[in-house]
């Protein structure tokens, strides 16, 4: 498995990508989504919604469990993939890529986000 050394990871297992015009996209990583099984549904926040880091912003139901998604930032959600509450098997098929799950106007962002080498260190894997 290969994390994205661009991205920054939360230790609830989502990435983060570097903002463009103040907005990160937001997914699962790789290892979070072999983790779940095969996503069935995803329920995500709605755009305008306010998050925080560290909170919880909506869940992932797999075959095996459901899982609470965390934020890794504050702010604004700015938008949602619909490709992904449409089909969830997009999070298991391209995590880093299709598979992204909302795009937030960062507010705040915690200072223990790790770097793709820390968090592959973290994750074990």
């Amino acid at each position: 498995m290969s994390n994205p050394q661009q991205l920054r990871y939360s230790k609830e297992h989502e990435w983060l990508s570097g903002a463009e015009d103040g907005v990160s996209t937001v997914g699962i990583t790789e290892h979070a989504a072999n983790a779940l099984g095969d996503v069935v549904f995803v329920q995500l926040p709605e755009v305008g919604d306010s998050v925080t880091a560290g909170e919880t912003c909506g869940e992932l139901e797999s075959t095996k469990s459901v899982s609470d998604l965390y934020s890794p930032v504050s702010g604004e959600i700015a938008a949602v993939n619909e490709d992904v509450v449409n089909d969830p098997s997009l999070v298991n098929s391209a995590p880093f890529e299709g598979g992204w799950l909302f795009k937030v106007k960062v507010t705040d962002e915690p200072a223990d986000l790790l770097s793709a080498d820390e968090y592959t260190a973290f994750a074990g894997a």
